[in-house]
C-alpha cells in the first residue's frame, strides 16, 4: 500500500515556529477578519469580498498606473509597456468578478440593502484616484471625500501633478511628434479637453508604426487598458440593473442613469477619434 505522500521528505519546511509562514508574509488573519457583515443574509458576504477584493486590485492597478507614468516622464518606454499590459489584465480580472456578483438576485439584495445607509461605490477614494491619474480630472468628486483630510489630500496632490495622459502628450512632443502649445501649456489639474492637432499627432504615429514603433504601441497599450476600464464600467452597469433595475443609488445617485452617464466618458479621446481620420 502507497504510503501517504510527505513533503518533508524532500526538504519542504513543515514547522514554523519563530519563522515567516505564508499567512505571516501575506497578513491573511487581518484580511480574512475584516468581513462583517451587518445581517444574517447569506449573500451579504459575497456583497462585502467582491467590495474588498475589487478595492486590491484597484491599489494594484494604482501602483501600476503611477509607475509606468514615471517611466513615460523619463522616455523610458519599455517598462511602461510592460506595466499599462498587466493594468489591463486588472481590469480584466475586474470585469470577471461582475459574473460573481451577478449570482445574487434583487430579492437576496434586497435582504441586507438597508444596512448599507448613504455607501456607494461612487464613493470610492481609489477608484477616484484611478480617474485622476488617467487623466479624467472632475473636481467635483472630491466633495464625498471631504469628511476625510488624509484621502482629501491625497486626491489633491494627485490633481497638482500632470495625469499620464498629459505625460504621454508631452513625450510625444519631446521625441518630435507636434503637439499643439496650448494643451502643453494647459492646467493639468483638469480633465483634457479633445483636441483635433492631438488627433493630427496621433495621426502621424498610426500613419507611419515602422518609424514610430514605440509611440505606435503605447498608444494600443492605452487603447487597451481604455477597452477594459469602459467594459468594467459598462458590466457595472448591467449587473447593478440586474439586481436593483432603476432604484436610485444608496449613496442617492441616479443608479443605472448615473452609471451609464459615464460610460460616455472616454479618457484618452485623441486615441479613439484618429480611428476615424486614418
Amino acid at each position: 500500500m502507497n504510503q501517504p505522500y510527505d513533503p518533508a521528505v524532500e526538504g519542504a519546511q513543515m514547522s514554523f515556529d519563530g519563522r515567516m509562514s505564508y499567512g505571516d508574509y501575506l497578513n491573511i488573519d487581518q484580511i480574512l477578519t475584516a468581513q462583517h457583515p451587518r445581517t444574517n443574509a447569506h449573500d451579504e458576504m459575497l456583497f462585502v469580498i467582491q467590495h474588498q477584493t475589487s478595492e486590491l486590485w484597484m491599489k494594484l492597478a494604482i501602483h501600476e498606473i503611477a509607475a509606468a507614468r514615471l517611466s513615460i516622464e523619463d522616455d523610458h518606454l519599455a517598462p511602461a509597456f510592460k506595466m499599462l499590459a498587466r493594468v489591463a489584465r486588472i481590469f480584466e480580472q475586474l470585469n470577471s468578478a461582475w459574473d460573481v456578483l451577478r449570482t445574487m438576485t434583487p430579492s437576496e439584495y434586497t435582504d441586507f440593502r438597508d444596512e448599507l445607509g448613504q455607501s456607494s461605490g461612487f464613493q470610492s477614494y481609489q477608484y477616484r484616484l484611478i480617474e485622476y491619474v488617467v487623466g479624467n480630472r472632475n473636481r467635483a468628486m472630491l466633495r464625498p471625500h471631504q469628511h476625510d483630510p488624509q484621502v482629501t489630500a491625497l486626491l489633491e496632490t494627485e490633481l497638482g501633478r500632470p495625469s499620464l495622459y498629459d505625460s504621454v502628450l508631452a513625450h510625444l512632443s519631446r521625441v518630435g511628434i507636434p503637439v499643439p502649445t496650448e494643451v502643453l501649456e494647459r492646467d493639468t489639474s483638469l480633465t483634457h479637453t479633445p483636441s483635433d492637432g492631438v488627433v493630427d499627432a496621433w495621426k502621424l504615429v498610426y500613419q507611419s508604426p515602422e518609424e514610430h514603433w514605440q509611440l505606435y504601441d503605447l498608444a494600443e497599450k492605452l487603447v487597451d487598458f481604455e477597452d477594459y476600464f469602459r467594459r468594467w464600467r459598462f458590466n457595472h452597469v448591467t449587473t447593478v440593473e440586474r439586481i436593483i433595475g432603476h432604484k436610485r443609488g444608496t449613496g442617492g445617485t441616479g443608479g443605472v442613469s448615473y452609471l451609464r452617464r459615464m460610460l460616455d466618458v472616454e479618457i484618452f479621446p485623441e486615441l479613439w477619434q484618429v480611428r476615424t481620420v486614418l
